[in-house]
C-alpha cells in the first residue's frame, strides 16, 4: 500500500494496553522502539490517563518527534475520584470490558480500522495480555494478534499451569503449609513454594471469580500469532523455554527501558530517561541525593497500585530509622489506607536521615550513585529498573506477579531479601542491614554482575536486541 505520494507504507501497530502505570510504561517503550524503526503506531490510552500523561509526563515532548505515531483516547468507564488502586485496582479491568472495549470496537469500525491516506489499516493488533476481548477481535476482523504480557513470564507461567495445579492439590491452600514445595510447575521445581505463587491463588475458593478471569485470560495466548514478554533469557530462559511449548512465536525483548536507551543511542539520538508518570515528580529527591555519600541510601517505593494501612507505614517507619540509614521514601498520597496521618513527631525525627516525597523520577533515582539498596513492592517495572542499575532489593510484594518476583530476586538471582508476609520492625531493620551493611558488598556484587549481564543483552549482540530484530521483521512480514 502506499501514500498518495507514491510512498510505500510502513506497518501500522495498534497498541492497547491495560491502563495502570505499570502496564503503560513497557508498552510506552515499545512503541518508541517501533517508531524508531519507522513503523507507524496508533497507541489507545484512556482520557483519565491521557489527561496525566500530558500534565506530568515527558510522554507528549517523546513522541511529537515521530510524525507515525497518534493516540487515540477513550473513557476507562470509572469517576475521576476512583483510586485506582489497592483492593479496587480489579475494578478497572471490569470497567474497560463494559465502557471501554465496545467504543473502541466501534472506533475502529468507524475509522476504517484507522486507515486513512498517510496510514494503512493496522498491520497487527498488539494487545495488552490482560485484554480478553482481543483474541476474538483481532479474528473477527482478520488482524494478526500479538499478546503482550508485561508481568514477569513466570508469573503467566503460574497462572497457565492453574489445570494441573488443582490436579495435584496445589491449591486451594486451605491447610496447607504456605512453604509446602509447588512442583507441578516446570522449571521452577525445588525453590517455589505455595506462598511465592502469585497473590490471585490465595482463595479459599478455586472458583472465586477474579481468579477465574486471570487465569482464563492467560490461556488466551494460545490464539495469538505471537507473544511478547519484558525479560531476557539471561533472566528467564528456562521459563520462557516451557512457554514456547504452547506459543512457539515469542520474543523476550527485555529489559524494555534499556533496549530503548541502546536504540537510542544506535539512532544518534538522546538517550535520556524519559518517564510516562501519572503523578508530578519531585525533584527535590535529585539534589537531596547529591548530598549524600555513595551507596548509602536505601530508596523505598512501593509502586503505583500498593495501598498500605496506617499501622504498616509506622511498622517501615520504626524499621528504617532504628536501622540508622539514610532513605528516600515514595509515599503517593492516595497511598495510606485510613484518614489517620503519620505522627509529626515521627516525621519530624525522620528528616535527620531522610526525605518524604510523593512521587520521584525512579529510573534516574536507582541510577544515582548514592542509591545502594531499594526496598520495594517488586513490581516488574521497579525490579527490571533495579536490576539494570545494580542495586540490590528489599522485597515485600503486594500482589499478582510480585510474589514470584521477589522469590526469583532472593533464591534465584540471589541479589536481595524477601520478607513476603511479614511487616514486623525488627525484621525489615535486619532486612536494612543485612543489606546495606554486614551484607552490602556481596550483594552490591552479584547486583553490578546482573546489571552488566541484562546490559549485555540488550546490545547489538545480545539475545533480547537479536530478538526485537526478529519481532520488527515479524511485523514487516505481515505486509507480504
Amino acid at each position: 500500500m502506499r501514500s498518495e505520494q507514491g510512498k510505500e507504507l510502513p506497518p501500522h501497530v495498534l497498541i492497547f494496553p491495560y491502563p495502570v502505570q505499570g502496564h503503560l510504561n513497557s508498552m510506552l517503550n515499545l512503541a518508541q522502539l517501533f517508531c524508531l524503526a519507522d513503523f507507524h503506531v496508533t497507541f489507545i490510552v484512556s482520557d483519565f490517563n491521557h489527561c496525566r500523561l500530558l500534565r506530568h509526563s515527558t510522554v507528549p515532548a517523546t513522541f511529537s518527534r515521530y510524525p507515525g505515531f497518534q493516540f487515540r483516547t477513550l473513557p476507562d468507564g470509572l469517576s475521576d475520584d476512583h483510586p485506582r488502586a489497592g483492593e479496587r485496582v480489579m475494578e478497572i479491568m471490569s470497567s474497560v470490558a463494559k465502557v471501554t472495549v465496545p467504543l473502541f470496537k466501534k472506533m475502529m469500525l468507524h475509522e476504517n480500522l484507522l486507515a486513512s491516506a498517510a496510514r494503512r489499516p493496522v498491520t497487527c493488533f498488539l494487545a495488552d495480555g490482560l485484554m480478553s476481548f482481543a483474541a476474538d477481535f483481532a479474528h473477527e476482523n482478520e488482524i494478526p494478534l500479538i499478546y503482550f504480557r508485561t508481568a514477569t513470564a513466570s508469573y503467566f507461567w503460574a497462572l497457565f499451569r492453574f489445570p494441573q495445579l488443582l490436579e495435584a492439590q496445589q491449591i486451594p491452600f486451605q491447610g496447607k503449609s504456605m512453604d509446602g514445595l509447588v512442583e507441578s510447575i516446570p522449571g521452577m521445581e525445588g525453590f517455589l513454594r505455595r506462598r511465592h505463587l502469585p497473590s490471585f491463588y490465595r482463595v479459599d475458593d478455586v472458583h472465586d471469580p477474579i481468579l477465574g478471569k486471570v487465569v482464563a485470560v492467560s490461556r488466551h495466548i494460545v490464539r495469538a500469532q505471537a507473544a511478547i514478554f519484558n525479560t531476557s533469557e539471561d533472566l528467564e530462559g528456562p521459563i520462557v523455554a516451557q512457554i514456547q511449548k504452547h506459543v512457539p512465536r515469542i520474543f523476550s525483548i527485555g529489559p524494555i527501558h534499556e533496549q530503548m536507551k541502546t536504540r537510542l543511542i544506535e539512532k544518534e539520538e538522546e538517550a535520556s530517561i524519559s518517564t510516562a508518570s501519572l503523578w508530578a515528580e519531585d525533584r527535590s529527591c535529585i539534589h537531596w541525593l547529591d548530598g549524600q555519600p555513595s551507596k548509602s541510601v536505601i530508596y523505598v517505593s512501593f509502586g503505583s497500585i500498593t495501598l498500605v494501612t496506617r499501622e504498616q507505614v509506622l511498622e517501615f517507619w520504626h524499621g528504617l530509622l532504628n536501622s540508622s540509614q539514610r532513605f528516600l521514601w515514595v509515599m503517593r498520597p492516595d497511598s495510606v489506607a485510613g484518614k489517620d496521618g503519620i505522627p509529626a513527631d515521627l516525621i519530624e525525627r525522620s528528616k535527620e536521615k531522610g526525605l518524604v516525597v510523593e512521587w520521584a523520577p525512579q529510573e534516574e533515582v536507582l541510577n544515582h550513585p548514592a542509591v545502594g539498596g531499594f526496598l520495594t513492592h517488586s513490581g516488574w517495572n521497579s525490579t527490571l529498573e533495579s536490576i539494570a542499575a545494580g542495586v540490590p532489593m528489599v522485597c515485600w510484594p503486594y500482589f499478582a506477579d510480585q510474589m514470584i518476583n521477589s522469590r526469583f530476586v532472593s533464591e534465584v538471582w540471589k541479589i536481595g531479601l524477601d520478607i513476603k508476609d511479614t511487616c514486623d520492625r525488627s525484621i525489615i531493620e535486619k532486612a536494612i542491614r543485612d543489606l546495606m551493611e554486614v551484607r552490602k558488598e556481596e550483594f552490591l556484587e552479584r547486583a553490578d554482575n546482573m546489571a552488566k549481564l541484562v546490559k549485555k543483552t540488550v546490545s547489538e549482540e545480545g539475545s533480547s536486541s537479536k530478538n526485537l530484530d526478529r519481532l520488527i521483521q515479524y511485523i514487516k512480514s505481515l505486509l507480504l
